[in-house]
């Protein structure tokens, strides 16, 4: 009863905030959101939770400057070519950023190797990270669930995951080359076939559950900012 009841929550709240862009989403949810209703709506999207571990809790106003400071990223994620973007709930509760690639555009069949045309993409929403340095980055590859030849099911798995990674890693570090910093980018993971978006029983949908995601999210910088700011 208590899982249907904040099921049911989450449902109305996102019912509620579908109209709102990130600024107002970051008063209502700075205003008492918090860390759990962040991890349920990323349990219920099925993506891995990302956001900076933070000690103290983040009120209305540190929500609505963090939310225009998203609305802004995410604009300018929204004309890079190739990208898909929308708006995400991190492990806080606080707006981010979710930047989704097809590695059908980023590599070829088995590759992790960057396509000349992932390159272009990837060198536009690296002016994107750099105009928002303040956010920190996660990237995240995914494949979908199709074995490989002369390979077990446990195998396949495997070397699945390990694509995936190889596939978020050679992301990185193009992004790096382009003058990305480090420190920005907090994690790189490759979590194979796990968390598909998509079903895995067409090709559409399989095509879908091939892709990198990147996210940016509020870092401890962001939110310490916010928070004094706010308390002006």
């Amino acid at each position: 009863m208590k899982i249907l009841k904040v099921f049911s929550f989450v449902l109305c709240l996102g019912i509620i905030l579908s109209g709102c862009n990130n600024t107002q989403k970051g008063a209502a949810i700075g205003a008492g959101g918090g860390a759990l209703l962040g991890a349920i709506v990323g349990k219920i999207a099925g993506n891995t939770a990302v956001g900076a571990a933070v000690g103290a809790a983040v009120g209305t106003g540190a929500g609505v400057i963090i939310g225009k400071k998203m609305d802004k990223a995410k604009a300018e994620a929204e004309a890079v070519k190739n990208a898909q973007v929308q708006t995400v709930t991190d492990a806080n509760g606080l707006q981010a950023v979710k930047v989704t690639f097809d590695s059908g555009i980023l590599f070829s069949t088995s590759s992790a190797t960057l396509a000349s045309e992932a390159k272009t993409s990837l060198t536009e929403f690296a002016k994107v990270l750099n105009n928002n340095s303040g956010c920190d980055v996660a990237i995240q590859g995914y494949t979908d669930n199709t074995g490989w030849k002369n390979s077990t099911a446990e195998q396949s798995i495997q070397k699945n995951k390990d694509l995936s990674l190889s596939r978020a890693n050679a992301v990185s570090s193009y992004l790096k080359s382009l003058g990305v910093s480090s420190a920005q980018i907090k994690s790189v993971d490759g979590f194979g076939q796990e968390n598909p978006v998509a079903s895995n029983e067409t090709a559409a949908g399989k095509a879908q559950n091939r892709r990198v995601e990147i996210y940016m999210y509020a870092s401890q910088e962001m939110i310490n900012a916010a928070n004094a700011e706010a308390g002006k």
